[in-house]
């Protein structure tokens, strides 16, 4: 079983075409450190979303210019959250930790708001 979902120029659209899912994207780049830091999160937020319809995915920047062109990438790493809807809902540059993390994912699956925090 794949757990975490190598994107690339030739299977993005129809992935995000056929999941409804929110998707989290970590575009990196092998030379960047704080990218490799990244990259030994991902297996965390698998696990921590074993449970939910997450898909924790990664692209390499450099071997996909049209994704990279998509997203507008600059500097990496890069996270974006695809919501269930298909449309960007948070995009992020640099290295946020794994709080972080999880706090944009609950966002895009509607968790962690103030209705939840005072009556959840």
């Amino acid at each position: 079983m794949e757990i975490i979902k190598e994107l690339n120029d030739k299977n993005y659209t129809a992935f995000i075409e056929a999941t409804d899912a929110v998707v989290f994207i970590d575009f990196y780049s092998e030379t960047c450190g704080p990218c490799q830091t990244l990259l030994s999160l991902l297996p965390n937020l698998v696990e921590h979303y074993k449970d939910e319809n997450v898909v924790i995915a990664k692209v390499n920047a450099a071997y996909n210019p049209k994704l990279s062109k998509k997203f507008m990438v600059q500097s990496v790493p890069l996270t974006v959250i695809i919501g269930k809807d298909k449309m960007v809902k948070r995009a992020e540059v640099g290295l946020v930790g794994i709080d972080g993390y999880i706090k944009m994912i609950d966002k895009a699956l509607g968790k962690g708001g103030l209705f939840s925090k005072l009556f959840g």
